[in-house]
């Protein structure tokens, strides 16, 4: 049997994961609970678990100290990343220590035993020393890019730039691992599964998801038709939310906000959101104050700021990444807008903390 690690603080979505997991079909045994990243990590030798499945937001050591060291001490086991909607920007950084999915609370229990079903995939495939099936981290790593690139462009409105990021894919041969059948396969699922979650994000029902599904069991194996096949629905699913934004009776400036809020770290000027929405500049920026009383620019900086606050006391992430999660490629350039919105440095405020 596969051993399995539950770690949350939460009793209730412990409870759930146990409830919902399909163990017995999976020939897997959920063999301990933790509540905190120190717990397990005390665990981790003494039950010798193959899939650890981890919350984001802890007490003490969080998801990603757990998955740091998970990653650097016990690279054999597999890990499953739960959080809730609001930490995505949090744990899609901490999705760099590979792992092999991760679910939004509360927990639905296909996604959990998908996700399960991968990890065996992985295990058994490392069993049998076969190497074309399992991703490596640099496969990881350039498939988190290429899904960083699809994200903006289809939240941009971009279906240019969709196409342009999915016709490339045929020149980049170590996605396919040299035509290896079981990464073709491995590829089209990462692409399906966040082109679902976009979907949810701009409340959009997945009308044509069986659909998708034949054509990637159809053209697995085929690079060039599976690109196509996801690159068509891609750009479905992206006409349906230009023409919802396009004809509606008025702006609704909560899907506005709630537009800021998910992406923060992204550029946000008014012309990009004049755009996004279909208004002119004037009209969201006077609409968006008379609701929110402040201005646009001024409310990102609050979300950037607020997150970082957090982010640097709670989490005890490094300022640099701190920087980078709040939308800052330029560090020295985080510390001064930091410093004049809060009047001290960022580890100024992390001793303060401490004190």
């Amino acid at each position: 049997m596969i051993k399995v690690l539950i770690v949350d603080d939460e009793q209730w979505n412990l409870n759930l994961i146990r409830k919902v997991g399909k163990w017995g079909k999976l020939g897997m045994e959920v063999v301990g609970e933790a509540n905190d990243g120190i717990e397990a990590v005390q665990l981790l030798d003494t039950i010798k678990p193959q899939i650890v499945i981890t919350d984001m937001r802890m007490p003490g050591v969080d998801g990603v100290g757990l998955l740091e060291v998970l990653n650097d001490c016990y690279p054999a086991i597999r890990s499953i990343v739960v959080s809730g909607y609001e930490d995505f920007t949090y744990t899609k950084h901490a999705i760099r220590y590979k792992a092999v999915d991760y679910l939004l609370k509360p927990i639905d229990e296909e996604e959990l035993n998908c996700a399960l079903s991968k990890c065996k995939a992985e295990i058994e495939n490392a069993k049998e020393g076969n190497r074309t099936v399992a991703p490596n981290s640099e496969w990881s790593r350039s498939v988190a890019l290429l899904k960083k690139q699809l994200s903006y462009h289809f939240n941009d409105l971009n279906a240019s730039g969709i196409q342009r990021v999915l016709s490339q894919l045929e020149q980049k041969q170590l996605l396919f691992a040299d035509g290896a059948s079981g990464m073709t396969a491995r590829l089209a699922e990462e692409l399906h599964v966040l082109l679902l979650e976009l979907l949810a994000e701009n409340e959009l029902k997945d009308e044509r998801r069986q659909v998708l599904d034949e054509e990637l069991v159809q053209h697995k194996s085929t690079p060039k038709m599976t690109v196509t096949a996801i690159c068509d629905e891609y750009l479905s699913a992206l006409e349906r939310l230009i023409q919802r934004r396009k004809f509606k009776n008025k702006l609704n400036v909560e899907e506005v906000r709630q537009f800021i809020d998910r992406h923060f770290d992204e550029p946000l000027s008014r012309d990009r959101l004049s755009r996004l929405f279909y208004v002119s500049k004037v009209y969201i920026s006077k609409t968006f104050k008379q609701r929110y009383g402040c201005n646009i620019t001024d409310y990102v900086l609050k979300v950037r700021m607020t997150k970082a606050r957090d982010w640097l006391v709670e989490e005890r992430l490094s300022i640099k990444a701190v920087a980078e999660m709040s939308g800052y490629d330029d560090i020295s350039y985080f510390h001064r807008v930091f410093k004049k919105h809060f009047g001290v440095a960022p580890g100024e405020m992390r001793k303060q903390d401490e004190v």
